[in-house]
């Protein structure tokens, strides 16, 4: 019912910065929260941080808080993720999704039923 497209994954040195773009269609406004997941070899995958649409409130991950930023554009419908002070343990397959039943924002994957395909993210040392 919803799709998700995430862009703007691809190689970076440590230090540098990447903005990775999530653009919604279909019943987009169904979903109260979006959020970022990302997912390296071998892991689970792990929750980044997350928005509340209506709102535009944020919530982020101690291990990206205060390098990642959350921010959505709601006549474009989309969400974008501002990563700075890049570190090579960033490195993985980012993920778009949308939960459609909770006003909160939550962490598990299993809270969000919508997903994008993911884009790659490898930051080197």
């Amino acid at each position: 019912q919803v799709q998700l497209v995430e862009s703007g994954g691809g190689l970076v040195q440590a230090g540098g910065s990447l903005r990775l773009s999530c653009a919604a269609s279909g019943r987009t406004f169904t979903s109260y929260v979006m959020g970022w997941f990302r997912q390296a070899p071998g892991k689970e995958r792990e929750f980044v941080g997350g928005i509340r649409w209506s709102s535009g409130s944020t919530y982020y991950a101690d291990s990206v808080k205060g390098r990642f930023t959350i921010s959505r554009e709601n006549a474009k419908n989309t969400m974008y993720l501002q990563m700075n002070s890049l570190k090579p343990e960033d490195t993985a397959v980012y993920y778009c999704a949308a939960d459609s039943r909770r006003f909160v924002i939550t962490s598990s994957p299993r809270n969000y039923p919508y997903w994008g395909q993911g884009t790659q993210v490898i930051v080197s040392s």
